[in-house]
């Protein structure tokens, strides 16, 4: 009896031994495994981002908006297909760089003649010259150069007959006007008058007039002729003026086109090229017999009175 109690002792003791030791086991894994720290999916996934080598695309955007100078230098030129679709400088603001060379003035021809457009329903527009294209206007004295270039100028300003105006800021000037304009913008003389037939007197008593009774436009009459002379007219319209003048111009000289004689002031149809013209104008200087009688329908036909110098302008 004793003897199978101490079987079953030692049967219950060696079936006890392993079952300890499997926990013995297990216990210590389970304290290896506790004891070993094992990364978290989050700090993995931290880690992993420290790690890349790829720029955020924040950065990348800066890096191309604003290069390093040395990768703007390195920077390949585009090709023509993105040049074109290039904004253009208009459309961006900038300022466009002046890629076409633009040409000397020698090699710029100067404008010969300029039709003015015109402003009113009568007669044809106004017509100005450039001093170059009057013959020999290099050789002019320089107070005559500088006295026809201002009258020239008026030309181009698309003035209107205006009657007692001798202001270009009225929007027109009429014949007496305009001389008087210019004169006193060129400081010629002390007194220049504003009226026409005074402005003969003027000249008459400056002894420097030269009268003309001929009609034709080669008389010998007309040969002490020069530029910046004044050109007088009588009979423009009826008048009871003492002297009867009634139209004043300044003698340009001859055009190069033509080698016609021109002359510039403010008219109310006198003609260029046989058209009339009405205002502030370039117009040819010819005798009222010679003139086209189409510009003179239905009114008195003027007669031209003779030239004057002016004092001291071709010293």
């Amino acid at each position: 009896m004793f003897l199978r109690v101490l079987i079953l002792a030692a049967f219950i003791t060696s079936a006890m031994t392993p079952m300890e030791a499997a926990e013995q086991s297990t216990g210590d894994t389970g304290k290896r495994v506790v004891s070993t720290p094992t990364p978290t999916p989050h700090r993995k996934k931290k880690s992993r981002k420290k790690r890349s080598p790829s720029a955020s695309p924040v950065r990348v955007k800066k890096k191309m908006a604003s290069p390093l100078p040395s990768q703007k230098e390195e920077k390949p030129s585009p090709s023509p297909s993105e040049t074109a679709s290039l904004p253009t400088p208009a459309a961006s603001g900038a300022v466009a760089p002046t890629s076409t060379v633009s040409p000397s003035p020698s090699q710029t021809p100067a404008p010969q003649k300029l039709v003015l457009p015109q402003k009113k329903g009568r007669g044809a527009p106004n017509v100005t010259l450039s001093p170059q294209a009057i013959t020999n206007f290099e050789s002019y004295p320089p107070k005559v150069q500088k006295l026809l270039t201002s009258a020239l100028e008026l030309t181009t300003r698309n003035l209107d007959y205006k009657s007692g105006s001798a202001d270009p800021a009225n929007g027109g000037m009429d014949c007496s006007g305009f001389v008087y304009y210019v004169l006193n913008q060129n400081g010629v003389a002390p007194y220049v008058p504003d009226d026409s037939k005074d402005q003969y007197t003027w000249l008459r008593s400056a002894g420097t007039f030269e009268p003309v009774v001929s009609g034709k436009d080669d008389s010998f009459e007309l040969n002490g002729l020069k530029p910046g002379d004044l050109l007088f007219w009588s009979g423009a319209y009826s008048s009871e003026r003492d002297p009867p003048i009634t139209h004043v111009m300044i003698y340009l000289g001859r055009e190069k086109k033509t080698g016609a004689r021109v002359m510039v002031g403010a008219s109310d149809g006198r003609t260029y090229q046989s058209q009339q013209r009405f205002g502030v104008s370039v117009f040819e200087f010819k005798m009222p017999q010679t003139e086209n009688s189409e510009a003179y329908e239905g009114r008195e036909r003027p007669r031209f009175i003779g030239y004057g110098h002016i004092p001291r302008l071709n010293e």
